[in-house]
């Protein structure tokens, strides 16, 4: 007993301590791409309230997508800080992000102290103290982490709820309710959650009546009727800040989960050292993402609670930590089945890592009781202590990048580098903005700065309205008028990666995690190469090649100047000075799919078709949503294999229906074997605007 009261004593202040610790690291984040659209749109919601209703701008999101996110957190932030006028916005979101990672964190070691004992409930605090990717979440995040802080304490009602009896606990059953209204009020596929409330509730009396032989009527009646109660305050409550959900409380609901399920909007990124889309990723990228960032410490705690929690004990908690595992295999199966859209890692399954480390937590406790011998429970704590170093050695290098983590696995984030994506979420651009500002203050550089970044640092700059900042996109850097640059190695190819063509020579500043860089600051040396763009925009094709020429003096790794300087001598009739400047830029970027289509072009100009469907072979390989592409070559082959031009058209409208190229060209193939067909496609290509 009196060990159980120390170990409580341990289990509050290492609480609290972790809390405080928490709090002060946010003052490290960054921003996050995604945290400028949520924090706009919250804005946008707190607008539509303030103007009751007549500000419409938060249900017109045809880009971003965002009226189908409940995103209740980042509105409740909004608010507050509208309220309270602070001034510091993304400071206070890092603070508030921190917070709900405490709660979260803290939720789930009051799960395992339920569930097993202060023992396991300390575990849970140290297994999340050492993760780096959810702790670094936890500090811009306000999305995913308060999401699993919905759902692990709606797991952790809903199962208190389920073994009360006939005792029904008023205060579990308002959280179960407030936890279950604040998960779909986050996102709508918080809705699983009521889907586990009836599951559950039905596996649960099933195993009742088998283990006592009989049935209570009274007490399943009645738990029926306070599921039922549940599920429509909850959904009820979850509404109230979702202004979409408001103008349709079901059908705009049950649309929402519809469109999350599958998200329209596709992202490129690198996995297993290509390049590609976030819809056609193989089955196996989440739980693979996941193997390789959570810390081996975690997964050993995984390892160790499927050999020792089956041994013995008490049967009911078997039950219960069979349904926990559930809410944890069950997302992971039904995203590989579905084949959903998933993209940067697994950010969007951070809601089932707190479950993950309950049972990291719990299995390590039931091997600590399952080895008797005093040396060997010091041997497991060692360990544990060894299996920490490497995800608290980085930590303790990288303050501002915990969520870059890699584990041993693939050697690390230097091992991940150019094999998968790094700083998917852009949070180095503003340690890259803070710099940039000491440097032009240091420089004492007048009048007006033009600012690119690779993701808008608007907010970074705001207090310097010398320096006028926007977004480009880095292969197009060229073709923009800029002073100086911000570019993360988002979206950077991994061949330039792994041959040193990034960071780019004209760097002033790399920003390193680990000792890989993650953002360049560049400053521009000439402008002569966006003079030339200028130029052959204008049709001035001789003055954009001597722009051309003297761009490529300063700067011979921009892909994107080799293949204008080639368009600017294609168009004046030298192609072959063209050919050649364009297989120079793809020794810069061999994936570069403008001159590998531009290429593919010229050789079907020049009757060259085998030389022409190579090139697009290729484009079709590095991009397969290159649609432009697949018509270029469907039509080269519809003389000698139209079966195989048509099945290229359909492959390609497979992934773009509306792309009109495609569908004009799929009813040319019909044009003379089957009218009819030709006339539907022709139908179909009309409606399109």
């Amino acid at each position: 007993m009196m060990n159980e009261i120390r170990l409580k004593y341990i289990f509050n202040f290492s609480s609290a301590f972790l809390l405080v610790l928490m709090l002060l690291l946010s003052k490290n984040a960054g921003i996050s791409c995604d945290e400028v659209l949520h924090y706009n749109q919250s804005v946008s919601v707190y607008n539509y309230f303030a103007s009751h209703g007549q500000d419409q701008s938060a249900l017109n999101t045809p880009v971003t997508n965002l009226k189908y996110y409940g995103q209740s957190y980042d509105d409740i932030v909004t608010i507050l800080i509208k309220w309270f006028k602070i001034e510091n916005v993304y400071g206070f979101r890092h603070l508030m992000s921190s917070l709900a990672g405490w709660l979260t964190i803290f939720i789930t070691a009051l799960f395992a102290v339920w569930l097993a004992d202060y023992k396991a409930g300390i575990l849970v605090l140290i297994l999340f103290a050492v993760s780096p990717t959810f702790m670094g979440h936890t500090q811009n995040n306000l999305k995913d982490i308060p999401f699993a802080l919905a759902y692990i304490s709606s797991i952790f009602f809903t199962l208190k709820f389920l073994i009360s009896g006939r005792k029904n606990y008023y205060t579990d059953i308002i959280l179960l309710t407030a936890s279950i209204a604040f998960s779909i009020s986050i996102r709508a596929g918080g809705l699983l959650l009521l889907c586990y409330l009836f599951f559950f509730f039905f596996i649960f009396y099933i195993y009742k009546y088998l283990r006592e032989n009989k049935i209570d009527f009274i007490e399943i009646r009645t738990k029926f009727l306070w599921i039922c109660c549940i599920t429509v305050i909850s959904w009820f409550l979850s509404i109230l800040l979702w202004p979409y959900a408001l103008h349709g409380p079901v059908k705009n609901v049950v649309e929402s989960y519809s469109v999350m399920a599958h998200f329209p909007s596709t992202f490129r990124q690198i996995f297993e050292s290509k390049v590609e889309w976030s819809d056609q990723m193989p089955w196996y990228y989440l739980p693979k993402s996941m193997l390789i960032t959570v810390p081996i410490i975690i997964l050993t705690g995984l390892v160790f609670f499927s050999l020792f929690s089956g041994k013995g004990g008490n049967v009911q908690k078997k039950l219960l930590m069979g349904l926990l595992s559930f809410t944890i295999v069950f997302p992971l199966v039904f995203v590989v089945y579905e084949k959903s859209n998933i993209y940067s890692s697994w950010r969007q399954f951070l809601f089932i890592y707190p479950g993950i480390v309950l049972l990291a937590s719990i299995g390590y406790s039931h091997f600590y009781e399952f080895i008797k011998g005093r040396y060997l429970r010091w041997g497991m704590i060692v360990l544990m202590v060894v299996l920490s170093l490497h995800p608290l050695k980085f930590m303790f290098n990288n303050p501002e990048f915990y969520y870059l983590y890699y584990n041993q696995l693939i050697g690390g984030l230097k091992g991940a580098y150019s094999n998968y994506e790094t700083d998917y979420y852009y949070i180095s651009q503003t340690v890259a903005s803070k710099w940039l500002i000491d440097y032009l203050k240091n420089k004492d550089v007048h009048g007006k700065i033009k600012v690119m970044a690779t993701y808008p640092v608007d907010w970074q700059f705001r207090d310097h309205p010398e320096i006028e900042t926007s977004y480009f996109r880095y292969e197009e850097r060229s073709q923009y008028d800029w002073d100086y640059a911000i570019v993360v190695n988002r979206y950077i190819p991994p061949y330039q990666l792994r041959n040193k063509i990034w960071p780019p020579e004209n760097n002033i500043h790399i920003v390193y995690a680990d000792k890989i860089p993650v953002c360049a600051v560049l400053e521009r040396k000439s402008k002569d190469d966006y003079a030339g763009y200028l130029a052959l925009t204008e049709g001035k094709n001789n003055e954009a090649i001597g722009f051309f020429e003297k761009a490529l003096m300063i700067d011979d790794r921009d892909e994107m100047i080799f293949y204008n300087f080639a368009a600017a001598y294609y168009n004046e009739g030298q192609y072959e000075k063209a050919d050649s400047l364009l297989k120079k830029g793809l020794e810069v970027n061999p994936d570069f799919e403008p001159i590998l289509m531009y290429l593919g072009n010229i050789a079907r100009s020049q009757n060259k078709p085998d030389e022409a469907i190579k090139y697009y072979e290729r484009v079709i390989d590095v991009n397969r949503k290159y649609f432009e592409a697949y018509v270029g070559m469907s039509e080269l082959l519809v003389e000698k294999d139209i079966i195989k031009a048509r099945k290229l058209l359909t492959t390609c409208l497979s992934m773009n229906p509306r792309y009109k190229p495609a569908i004009i060209s799929l009813a040319d193939t019909y044009r003379n074997s089957n009218p009819d067909i030709a006339k539907k496609y022709d139908d179909l290509a009309n409606s399109i605007n």
